[in-house]
C-alpha cells in the first residue's frame, strides 16, 4: 500500500464529512471562540492515541498472542459497521453531552476521530509492514492535517454545502468505505486460509 492510498484510507476511516454534524451538535452550547480551541485540542488528542496504537500496538498484539489475519478480519468487521453507520445515519450520532458540559476526550476524541477502526487501520499498517514506519506516520498525519483542517472550518462548510450536501458526502464516503472493510475481510480470510 502506497502512502497516499493509506492517507485516503485513514482520512475515509477518520470520516470528517460524517462527524462534522456530530462535532456541531455536540459544540452547539460552547461559545463560537472556543469551539475551535475545543476541536483542535481533542484532535490532538485522537492523533496522540492513533500514534500510540501505530508504534505500540503491535507490540500489545504480540502479548495477546493475536495474528494479523485475525487483525485483518476485525478491522474489516469494524469498518463495514462504521460504513453502515455512515450510509444510515442518525441525526446526533448516539452521542450527546450535558448542556453545561464542555466535551473532552468522549465523544469528540475517541471514538469520533480515533475509533475502532482507525486504531485497527494503524495496527495493520504498522503489522503489515513494520519497516515502513515513516510511511505510516507520514500518512496518518496527512489524513490528520485535512481531517482537522474540515473540522475547524465546520460550521463554514456545514453552511456552504447544506444539510443534505453533507448527508450525501458521508454516504459517499460510507459506499466507499464499505468496499475497502470487505476487501480487509477478504484480505484477512485468503491469510489465514494460506497459513
Amino acid at each position: 500500500m502506497s502512502i497516499y492510498s493509506a492517507a485516503i484510507l485513514l482520512f475515509l476511516v477518520m470520516d470528517p464529512l460524517g462527524n462534522m454534524p456530530i462535532f456541531l451538535t455536540v459544540l452547539k452550547d460552547v461559545p463560537a471562540e472556543k469551539r475551535k480551541q475545543i476541536i483542535l485540542r481533542e484532535l490532538i488528542i485522537a492523533l496522540i492515541v492513533l500514534l500510540f496504537f501505530l508504534f505500540v500496538g503491535r507490540f500489545i498484539l504480540e502479548v495477546l498472542d493475536l495474528s494479523e489475519p485475525s487483525l485483518s478480519i476485525a478491522g474489516g468487521i469494524i469498518l463495514f459497521v462504521i460504513a453502515l453507520r455512515m450510509i444510515f445515519s442518525s441525526p446526533d450520532g448516539g452521542f450527546a453531552v450535558g448542556p453545561d458540559r464542555e466535551p473532552f476526550i468522549v465523544p469528540l476524541a475517541i471514538p469520533l476521530v480515533a475509533g475502532p477502526s482507525a486504531m485497527a487501520c494503524v495496527l495493520l499498517l504498522a503489522t503489515r509492514e513494520p519497516a515502513r514506519m515513516l510511511d505510516w506516520t507520514i500518512a496518518l498525519a496527512g489524513a490528520w492535517v485535512f481531517t482537522a483542517v474540515i473540522l475547524i472550518l465546520s460550521t463554514v462548510l456545514s453552511r456552504a454545502l447544506g444539510h443534505r450536501g453533507l448527508q450525501a458526502m458521508e454516504r459517499l464516503m460510507g459506499m466507499i468505505l464499505t468496499t475497502i472493510s470487505v476487501q480487509m475481510f477478504l484480505n484477512g480470510i485468503k491469510q489465514f486460509m494460506e497459513n
